[in-house]
C-alpha cells in the first residue's frame, strides 16, 4: 500500500449547537445523497467519507479537523450564533490552510465572519435567502454544486461566474411537445432564478449537423435526456446518447412518458433514471429534482474515477486497468478490444467499475469475446469487477469469523464525527463479501429491530440469492436470558434458511427459572445477566476462528464490562487473529488510541466505569465478592504489554497495513485490508 496517497476527496459539515435543532435536519438529508443507502446497499450511488464537527454545549467546541483525503471541502455553517461565540470563532481561526472552507450564511448576520482571516475572499452561499417552500432542495442543490465546484471542475482555472458553472446538454424530441416544454421550462428556471450563474445549459436542435462543435460541445457536458414519448425512435436522439456513452459523460434520463414508448432505446441504459410528473402545480419541485440528480451524477461520476486511480495506486486494482465509472457496456468492450495488437491480445483486459458488482448473469456476456488462437493460447481475456470484488479471487478455507459490531452512545459529533449509520454500513459491506466468500459469520448481539444482527442478515439474504447459495452462514449467538425473549421466535421465522441461532444456559454458579424471563433491574439480577454474558462470549469466540472488532458502547451495557472490550481481552487470551478497527468510533477507538499512545485511556478503567455508569459499583462489589468481578488489572497489563507487531500476528498483514486498518474510518479500505488478510491466511500452506 502506498502510504502517501490519500483518497481524492472528503466532506465535513461544522455548525453551532443553537443551530442545530433547526438546521441538523438539512444537514443530515443532504449527507443522505452523499452516502450509499444502507436501506439499498446495492443502488449505485455516491459513498463520499463524510465528517460532522459540533457538540451538545456553546462552550464547548468540537474535535480538531483532521485531513484523510486529497482534497478536503468544509460546509462551515455560520449565523449570529457562531458570531456572538468566542471559542467558536477561535475554533474557526485553527481550520488548517489544507481545507477548502465553503461559508454558508444561514442569517445575514453570517457576512460578519468575512473578515476572519481564513474567510477573506470566499464566496458565502447564501442560504438564508432560498424559499421556503423548496429550502430543502436548494440546501442539496446548491451545496452539491459547491462539491461539483471546488471538487470535480473539469475546467483547467475556476473563476467567478460561467466558467464554474455545470455545462448541460439538453437532449429531447423537438416532435414531442412535453419533452420540449420540459426543456424548455429547465432552461428559464435556470435561467430566471438564483441558480442561473451555475449551469449553462445547451439546448442543440436536432437540425444541426452533428459537426465538430457540436461533439465538443457535449464532450464537456452533464447530459439530461428527456425521455418523451417519441425520444427513442429520433435518430438525433440517439446519435446524442451514443455520442456521450462513447466520451464517458454522465448521463441522467427524465422519463416523461405520457402514454407509451414500443422500444426503449438500449444505449439509454445503464443510467440513473428519474420520472417526473406533468403535475404543472409541482413543476419548480420537479425541476429541482432533475437538478439535484444531474448534479449528484456528475459528481458521483467523477468521484468514481477518481477513486478508482486511487485504487489503482494502491495497488488494489491491476495497473493496467480500464476504469469506467459505470459498469461496462458491449459497445465499450467492442472498441477497447478492436484497437488491440496480437500481443495485447495475449493479455487480460482488466476493467474496473464502482461498487457494487452487478449480478454475474449481467455481465456473463463478456465471455462470449474470449477465443483461441491456432496455437492454442487464450485471446481477448476479459476481467471486470468492482475493487474488492476484483482481488483476492483464489480458492481459500472457510473461516468461522466472530464479529464484534455494535453501537455507542452519541454525543453531537463533539468527539467522534461520524455518523452511527457508518457501523452499518461497515456491517453490510463487511457481511457482504465475507458470506459471498462463503465465510461463515457469528455475531453475539440481541435480536433488535434495525440493530446489527438484523443488517447483517438482510445481507446474509441478499448474497444467498446472488451467490446461488442456500447454506446457513450467519450464527447468533444469545445468552440466557436474551433468547426466551418473544423477539426470537419472530426472528427465526422471518430468517428461516438464513440463521443459526445458538442458546447458551447461564452458567452453573448462578440458577435463574431458565423459563422466565430475568429483567436486569438491580444488582443481582445484573450480576446473572454479566455471568451469562460472560460465558456466552467465551464459548462463542472458542469456537471461532478470527475475530473483527469496531466500535461498541463504553457504558449503558449489562455485562461485567463493555461488551466489546471484554470480547477484545477474551480474544486476547485465546490467541485469536484479530483485526481491530478503530476508525469508527466507540470503546474499539479507546483501546486502539491505548495501544498506539501507549497510554490507558480513562474509559478502560474502572474508576470511569462506576463514575459513568449508575449502579456499576454496587455490581462490581458484588461480582468480587464472588470472584467473577471484572479485573482492570488485567486490562490494563493486557492492552500495556501488546502492541501492533503482536496484534500483527496470523492476520496475514503487515504491520504498516494494520496499523492503517486500526486507525482508517474509511468503510472499503477496512473491508480491503480485512479481505487481504483473510486471503493471506485462508490460502498459506
Amino acid at each position: 500500500m502506498n502510504s502517501k496517497s490519500t483518497p481524492p476527496l472528503a466532506i465535513n459539515f461544522i455548525w453551532h449547537p443553537d443551530d442545530h435543532a433547526t438546521y441538523f435536519q438539512h444537514i443530515s438529508k443532504f449527507r443522505q445523497y452523499l452516502t450509499r443507502d444502507i436501506d439499498r446497499p446495492f443502488s449505485r450511488e455516491l459513498n463520499i467519507p463524510t465528517f460532522l464537527y459540533s457538540s451538545r454545549s456553546t462552550n464547548t467546541v468540537p474535535s480538531p479537523l483532521k485531513i484523510w483525503a486529497a482534497k478536503n471541502l468544509v460546509f462551515l455553517f455560520l449565523s449570529e450564533n457562531t458570531l456572538i461565540s468566542t471559542n467558536w470563532n477561535e475554533y474557526f481561526e485553527k481550520i488548517p490552510s489544507d481545507f477548502e472552507i465553503i461559508p454558508v450564511a444561514l442569517d445575514e448576520t453570517a457576512f460578519k465572519h468575512a473578515n476572519a482571516a481564513n474567510l477573506l475572499n470566499k464566496n458565502f452561499v447564501r442560504a438564508y435567502s432560498w424559499p421556503l417552500s423548496d429550502y430543502q432542495e436548494y440546501f442539496i442543490l446548491m451545496l452539491s454544486h459547491e462539491i461539483y465546484r471546488l471538487g470535480f471542475n473539469e475546467k483547467k482555472t475556476i473563476v467567478k461566474g460561467k466558467d464554474a458553472s455545470l455545462k448541460i446538454f439538453l437532449s429531447h424530441a423537438k416532435a414531442d411537445e412535453k419533452g420540449v416544454g420540459l426543456a424548455i421550462e429547465i432552461k428559464n428556471f435556470i435561467d430566471n432564478t438564483s441558480i442561473q450563474r451555475f449551469f449553462d445549459a445547451t439546448d442543440i436542435a436536432p437540425c444541426f449537423n452533428f459537426d465538430e462543435e457540436i461533439t465538443a460541445n457535449l464532450k464537456e457536458s452533464t447530459v439530461i435526456a428527456i425521455g418523451s414519448d417519441k425520444y427513442s425512435s429520433r435518430y438525433w436522439c440517439q446519435r446524442e446518447i451514443l455520442l456521450a456513452k462513447e466520451e464517458r459523460r454522465p448521463i441522467i434520463f427524465v422519463n416523461t412518458l405520457e402514454h407509451y414508448e414500443d422500444r426503449i432505446f438500449p444505449a439509454a441504459v445503464n443510467i440513473p433514471n428519474i420520472h417526473v410528473s406533468h403535475d404543472l402545480n409541482i413543476r419548480n419541485k420537479e425541476i429541482l429534482r432533475i437538478l439535484i440528480a444531474t448534479l449528484l451524477e456528475t459528481i458521483r461520476f467523477n468521484y468514481s474515477k477518481s477513486l478508482l486511480d486511487y485504487y489503482r495506486i494502491q495497488g488494489w486494482i491491476p495497473e493496467n486497468s480500464v476504469i469506467f465509472a459505470r459498469p461496462p457496456e458491449v459497445n465499450q468492450i467492442i472498441n477497447l478490444l478492436k484497437d488491440r495488437n496480437e500481443s495485447e491480445q495475449l493479455e487480460i483486459l482488466n476493467i474496473c467499475y464502482p461498487e457494487p458488482p452487478v449480478y454475474p448473469e449481467e455481465i456473463d456476456w463478456i465471455n462470449h469475446f474470449e477465443s483461441t488462437s491456432p496455437t492454442g493460447e487464450v485471446l481477448n481475456k476479459i476481467q471486470a469487477a468492482t475493487p474488492l470484488w476484483s482481488i483476492f479471487s483464489e480458492k481459500h478455507t472457510t473461516k468461522k469469523i466472530g464479529i464484534s459490531i455494535s453501537d455507542y452512545k452519541e454525543d453531537q459529533f463533539e468527539t467522534h464525527n461520524q455518523h452511527l449509520d457508518e457501523l452499518k454500513r461497515l456491517s453490510q459491506v463487511l457481511a457482504g463479501h465475507l458470506l459471498a466468500r462463503k465465510h461463515k459469520l457469528i455475531y453475539g448481539g440481541d435480536l433488535r429491530e434495525d440493530g446489527f444482527t438484523q443488517f447483517i442478515l438482510d445481507e446474509a439474504l441478499i448474497i444467498q440469492n446472488r451467490i446461488m447459495d442456500n447454506s446457513i452462514r450467519v450464527e447468533n449467538h444469545l445468552a440466557w436470558p436474551l433468547f426466551i425473549d418473544s423477539k426470537v421466535k419472530s426472528f427465526k421465522a422471518k430468517y428461516h434458511g438464513i440463521l443459526h441461532i445458538e442458546e447458551y444456559d447461564a452458567p452453573k454458579d448462578v440458577s435463574p427459572k431458565k423459563e422466565v424471563f430475568l429483567p436486569p433491574n438491580c444488582s443481582e439480577n445484573l450480576y446473572i445477566w454479566s455471568r451469562s454474558l460472560t460465558n456466552m462470549r467465551e464459548l462463542s469466540i472458542k469456537k471461532s476462528d478470527l475475530r473483527i472488532i469496531s466500535s461498541g458502547k463504553s457504558s449503558d451495557y449489562k455485562g461485567k464490562m463493555p461488551g466489546v472490550l471484554e470480547e477484545f481481552i477474551i480474544s486476547m487470551k485465546m490467541k485469536k487473529p484479530i483485526y481491530l478497527l478503530g476508525g469508527f468510533g466507540g470503546i474499539t477507538k479507546k483501546i486502539v488510541t491505548s495501544i498506539i499512545n501507549k497510554e490507558l485511556a480513562p474509559e478502560l478503567t474502572e474508576e470511569w466505569q462506576i463514575q459513568n455508569n449508575a449502579g456499576y459499583a454496587s455490581l462490581q462489589e458484588l461480582a468480587k465478592n464472588r470472584g467473577f468481578g471484572a479485573d482492570y488489572i488485567e486490562v490494563k497489563n493486557l492492552i500495556g504489554s501488546t502492541n501492533i507487531e503482536i496484534l500483527t500476528n496470523n492476520t496475514g498483514l503487515t504491520v504498516p497495513e494494520y496499523e492503517r486498518l486500526m486507525i482508517t474510518p474509511f468503510i472499503d479500505e477496512a473491508v480491503h485490508l480485512i479481505l487481504k488478510g483473510l486471503t493471506a491466511i485462508s490460502t498459506s500452506k
